[in-house]
């Protein structure tokens, strides 16, 4: 589950990046905040790769979701790419967990057979 969620959460963090450089062209809003919300959620994204299969970490990985999908109301076209990575998230986990469980069955089994060879 790691791997995939980490991926996505890089992604994550380059998306949120060029969101900021197409909010900035927003006369309306100032570049101080756009970069202080835009570094926040990059920051996060990189934090929640290492945090992935700790308490809360999954958790906080849908909050970032719903805040990426938000931000539609500044940048539009972010609530289509948010809903494309909260599908991606899903995925990820789904997915991920179900891995994992399919690796530490097989790790059961190979422990297994060398303990009884």
């Amino acid at each position: 589950m790691r791997v995939l969620c980490s991926s996505t959460l890089i992604g994550e963090f380059f998306v949120i990046g060029f969101a900021g450089l197409v909010a900035m062209k927003d006369a309306s809003l100032a570049m101080s905040t756009v970069w202080w919300v835009c570094g926040v959620a990059m920051v996060l994204s990189v934090l929640l790769c290492g945090m992935i299969t700790r308490p809360g970490g999954v958790q906080m990985g849908w909050a970032l979701q719903i805040a990426l999908v938000a931000s539609g109301f500044v940048v539009p076209v972010m609530f289509f790419l948010g809903a494309v990575f909260a599908v991606l998230w899903w995925a990820s986990v789904h997915y991920g967990r179900k891995i994992d469980a399919v690796k530490a069955d097989w790790a059961a089994r190979q422990e297994a057979e060398s303990a009884g060879a």
